[in-house]
């Protein structure tokens, strides 16, 4: 995964992460805002529900106060306090609803009591009128009410089955000493269905139950919500009706004494408030959708315009990597990217410069070491040239003897001429063509020159190479190599000894071993063996042939190393075909 992360470009790699960055971002501001609009929704429902029961409270009071109006009217009129002072209930009734009929609204109940209670007159006609005088002589509502007077009561009663909210009026008449309670007025307000259709109606979709002792008297719900409707009356919590959510509140009903006789609970329903939050919540998708589209976009956009500058140092960076120097990269504006880019071009300058000097360095570097190679290896001919002058000139010689010291001398000088050429053509410019090359012809032309060495000192050399083997090789060096290499085995065994040369081919390469049976490679040097300058056991040896051997080897694609070996040395020559 790491890896496939880095192969894609950093455009891409800026937008997946801008993108994730967008995404979380608006994704918390969306439930954050989700959040706060149902907080809000839950309290703008509560305070529908209160508002509801002030409305309530509000039509209720002034229902109330419309019954104590009327009552109080009917107490002071004076053809009202005559009928009143006969006590008859026929008598009573006729005044009082000529009167009650015009000021009243319908379906309201109007009685005259006595002092203690008893229903002298019903005033106002009212379905289970009878009933409910029968039950108001057997409370003592009135009685409760006296402490209250001369101040009206008001209050919620059930009678037959029915809930009231009454209101009680005292009516007095003067004596020669002080005012006497005469009767007493009950006015009262029914709580039935269109009560609570009203009250629904009024507060904008609240729904109304009104309890008395438990059991439901009026409500706007349906039965059914009605019977799922929870014991629990706490002032407010959320209650499920029949799979819908309402917020409850709930408020108690009492009578005239403060008691609880029943309560009224107040319902808003939760539908309305969750089709606005799935409104909102849809709104919110869509405009969180088109803004992390617009942002994945935007930040497209500026990323490639950003990212511009970073493309050409990048293509510049490939064109260096692939050996054009003289790539310089536009710089546009101010700011970081253009001092990178101003920094790029100063670095590709100076890698130039460096690049130049590093050339012309390299090649008088090259130059001194094949003129320390060509010093070294003018050494081998120039001593057979010098030792073959000096037999000639302070020795007797025969024919064969003479012919054979000048065969040796014009090889050395061909050798001689040989090395002064590379040398030339190095200065100039010119390289050494590589040739298909005999690798026999090759060992046998770097022994010849050190044949008279080998059998002074009774050395016996094998040169065990087939003669197909060919290789592509710059033969002079090779030459070198080779005659450098059967040279220190010939030093290295004053007494005597054998050389081996054999080949192996394996794959596309062949493998040259060069072996003798002498008294082997000091440990002291055998970790330094082919570093310039390491000699040892050699009276005129600079430590240059193994280093500059190894050195041409590699220049050819192969390698030169040493074995370890019971007795003598062995150096391996790995050569491409």
């Amino acid at each position: 995964m790491k890896l496939k992360l880095q192969s894609v470009s950093l455009l891409w790699r800026i937008l997946f992460s801008t993108s994730i960055a967008i995404t979380v971002l608006f994704a918390a501001m969306g439930w954050l805002l989700q959040d706060q609009f149902v907080r809000i929704a839950s309290a703008t429902l509560g305070e529908e529900a209160r508002a509801s029961f002030r409305a309530y409270e509000s039509l209720w009071k002034a229902r109330g106060d419309q019954l104590a109006s009327i009552s109080l009217i009917l107490s002071r009129l004076p053809s009202v306090r005559s009928a009143f002072g006969t006590g008859d209930g026929a008598t009573i009734r006729d005044s009082a609803s000529e009167v009650w009929d015009q000021l009243s609204r319908p379906q309201t109940l109007f009685l005259v009591c006595d002092p203690k209670g008893a229903v002298i007159a019903s005033v106002a006609g009212f379905e289970g009128q009878e009933k409910t005088k029968a039950q108001m002589s057997q409370i003592a509502v009135v009685r409760s009410a006296a402490r209250e007077f001369p101040k009206q009561a008001r209050g919620f009663v059930t009678l037959g089955g029915r809930l009231y909210q009454i209101v009680i009026t005292p009516v007095y008449v003067a004596t020669t000493h002080d005012s006497a309670l005469l009767n007493v007025l009950v006015a009262g307000i029914a709580v039935d269905a269109d009560l609570v259709r009203e009250l629904k109606s009024a507060t904008g979709g609240s729904d109304f139950v009104f309890l008395a002792h438990g059991a439901v008297v009026a409500s706007t719900l349906d039965p059914a919500a009605e019977r799922a409707l929870p014991a629990d009356s706490s002032s407010q919590h959320q209650v499920a009706l029949l799979g819908s959510d309402y917020l409850q509140m709930a408020f108690p009903l009492t009578d005239v004494d403060g008691n609880p006789v029943g309560e009224l609970r107040i319902l808003r329903s939760f539908e309305g408030a969750l089709n606005q939050i799935t409104a909102v919540r849809s709104r919110l998708a869509v405009l969180w959708l088109g803004a992390v589209l617009a942002g994945i976009g935007l930040t497209y956009l500026l990323a490639r315009r950003l990212l511009k500058p970073v493309d050409e140092l990048d293509r510049a960076a490939a064109e260096i990597a692939s050996g054009n120097y003289n790539v310089r990269v536009p710089v546009h504006g101010g700011g970081e990217i253009a001092r990178l880019a101003e920094t790029f071009n100063s670095m590709c300058a100076s890698i130039r410069k460096a690049r130049e000097d590093l050339i012309r360095q390299e090649r008088i570097a090259t130059i001194g070491r094949l003129s320390t190679s060509i010093i070294h290896d003018l050494r081998n001919p120039l001593a057979a040239i010098y030792g073959g002058a000096e037999m000639l000139v302070d020795t007797k010689l025969s024919g064969a003897q003479v012919e054979r010291l000048a065969a040796n001398i014009y090889r050395a000088s061909r050798q001689v001429q040989s090395l002064l050429q590379e040398l030339a053509d190095v200065t100039q410019g010119r390289g050494h063509a590589r040739e298909v090359c005999r690798l026999r012809e090759v060992v046998t032309a770097a022994y010849e020159p050190l044949v008279a060495a080998a059998e002074a000192r009774g050395i016996t050399v094998q040169i065990d190479l087939e003669e197909d083997v060919e290789l592509p090789l710059d033969r002079s060096p090779m030459e070198r190599v080779f005659q450098n290499l059967l040279s220190n085995a010939i030093e290295a065994m004053p007494n005597g000894g054998s050389v081996c040369v054999r080949a192996d081919r394996r794959d596309r390469e062949i493998v040259v071993s060069v072996e003798d049976n002498g008294p082997g490679i000091p440990a002291s040097i055998a970790a330094q063996l082919f570093e310039p300058f390491v000699t040892a056991g050699k009276k005129k040896g600079v430590g240059l042939g193994l280093a500059l051997s190894r050195e041409t080897v590699v220049s050819h694609g192969g390698d030169l190393w040493s074995d370890s070996k019971p007795d003598g040395a062995r150096f391996v020559l790995r050569l491409p075909v």
